[in-house]
C-alpha cells in the first residue's frame, strides 16, 4: 500500500525547506509567500535497518523498500478555503493524502518575515485548522444541497443515514470541531470516505525550531503545540529546518558523524516518518530471496490473507497459508536453513495477525 502525506503550513515557517530536506528535492524556497506555486511531490525511502540486513543476506537482484510521498503545497493564508491566495487550488492538492503534516513556525528571526507579523504558533495552527474546516463545510454543504430533498422524500435508509451524519459532521464543524474528533462508527467512516475530507485525516505538527532550541527538545512554542496537540490526541515532533538542510547534502556516514557531533539522537526525517507510521497504526512486513528483497507497508490488524492482497489481489483470493518466519529470529540465527532447524518457521492460516518485521512466502493457487 502507498503512503502520502501532504505538508501544509502559512508563508514562511520553513515548510519548503523542511521538504527540500527531507525529499533531497532543491524546489524554490524564498522569503515572501507563495514562492511555490504548483505542489511540489517527493518519494522518501523509509530508513530501515531490517531492509540492510536482509539486502546484504540475500545480495537480491532488486531491492525496494518502503516509502512516503510527501507533497508540498504552498503557503496557506487566512482566507485560504474562500480562494484567498489560490488557497482552494492548493487545499484540493491534499484530499487525496492520507495525514496531514503541518509546519508550524517557532523560532524568532527578524530576518525572515511572519505573514501574521509575529510568532504565535497556537493562532498558526488555528489559522490553518479553520481553513481545513471551512473547506470541508462548503463540500458537506453542497452535498446536503444536493441529498437533502431525495432524503425527505425518500425511504432509502441509506440516502437518509447520509444526510443524518452530513448534518451531524456540518455541526461538529461549525464548532469548529474536526471532524477526526468525532466519534464515528466503521460504517459512518465508510459513507464519508469518498469525500476524503481534509479534517477527518490524522495530524502531525512539525514545529520548527532553532538549531539551539532543537538540542533542548523545544521551547516555550513547543510546549504550547504540545499542551493543543495532547487535547486532540496529534503528535508532535520538533525540527529544525537549517540542520535538515544540512544533512540532505551528506552522504549515510557523513549524517551519523554530523547528528554525534551535534548530540541529535535522531533527524527530523526519521522522527516525521515514525510518527507518521505510529499515528496510522502501520508496520512493515518484507519478502525475500535472490531475486527481490522488499518491504510491504500494511495496518496493524490486518489478517495473512490482506497483507498478502497488497502484493497482489490473486494471492488474497487464492490463499492457501503464508510461511513466515520473524526478522528477529532471522537476524538472531543469520540463514534461513537455521532458522528452520531451531523450529523457528512457522506455517500461519487465514486467521493470522501479521507482525511487524515478519518475513513471508505466500502459498496461493487461483
Amino acid at each position: 500500500m502507498s503512503l502520502t502525506a501532504g505538508i501544509v503550513g502559512l508563508p514562511n515557517v520553513g515548510k519548503s525547506t523542511l521538504f527540500n530536506a527531507i525529499t533531497k528535492q532543491k524546489i524554490l524556497a524564498a522569503n515572501y509567500p507563495f514562492a511555490t506555486i504548483d505542489p511540489n511531490v517527493g518519494v522518501v525511502v523509509v530508513p530501515d535497518e531490517r531492509m540492510d540486513f536482509l539486502t546484504n543476506m540475500y545480495v537480491p537482484k532488486s531491492i525496494v523498500p518502503a516509502t512516503i510521498e510527501y507533497t508540498d503545497i504552498a503557503g496557506l493564508v487566512k482566507g485560504a478555503s474562500d480562494g484567498e491566495g489560490l488557497g482552494n487550488k492548493f487545499l484540493s492538492h491534499i484530499r487525496e493524502t492520507d495525514a496531514i503534516v503541518e509546519v508550524v513556525r517557532c523560532f524568532e528571526n527578524k530576518d525572515i518575515i511572519h505573514v501574521e507579523g509575529e510568532v504565535d504558533p497556537i493562532r498558526d495552527i488555528e489559522i490553518i485548522n479553520v481553513e481545513l474546516i471551512l473547506s470541508d463545510l462548503e463540500q458537506i454543504n453542497n452535498r446536503i444541497n444536493r441529498i437533502g430533498k431525495k432524503a425527505s422524500m425518500s425511504k432509502d435508509k441509506d440516502v437518509v443515514l447520509e444526510v443524518e451524519l452530513l448534518e451531524k459532521i456540518k455541526d461538529s464543524l461549525e464548532k469548529s470541531i474536526p471532524i477526526r474528533n468525532l466519534e464515528l462508527t466503521e460504517e459512518e467512516k465508510l459513507l464519508i470516505k469518498a469525500f476524503n475530507l481534509l479534517t477527518l485525516k490524522p495530524i502531525i505538527y512539525m514545529a520548527n525550531v532553532s538549531e539551539e532550541d532543537l538540542l533542548e527538545d523545544g521551547n516555550k512554542y513547543v510546549d504550547e503545540i504540545r499542551n493543543y496537540a495532547n487535547s486532540e490526541n496529534s503528535q508532535v515532533i520538533t525540527v529544525c529546518a537549517k540542520i535538515e538542510e544540512d544533512l540532505s547534502d551528506l552522504d549515510k556516514e557523513e549524517r551519523i558523524q554530523f547528528l554525534e557531533d551535534f548530540g541529535i539522537k535522531e533527524a527530523g526525517l526519521e522522527k516525521l516518518i515514525g510518527a507518521t507510521y505510529d499515528l496510522l497504526g502501520l508496520a512493515t512486513y518484507f519478502t525475500a530471496g535472490s531475486d527481490e528483497c522488499r518491504a510491504w507497508t500494511f495496518k496493524k490488524g490486518m489478517k495473512a490473507p490482506e497483507c498478502a492482497g497488497i502484493i497482489h489481489s490473486d494471492f488474497e483470493k487464492g490463499f492457501i497459508r503464508a510461511e513466515i518466519m520473524s526478522y528477529s529470529d532471522l537476524a538472531e540465527y543469520k540463514s534461513e536453513l537455521k532458522v528452520k532447524e531451531a523450529g523457528k518457521m512457522r506455517l500461519e492460516g487465514r486467521d493470522y495477525i501479521m507482525k511487524d518485521g515478519d518475513i513471508c512466502h505466500f502459498r496461493f493457487n487461483v
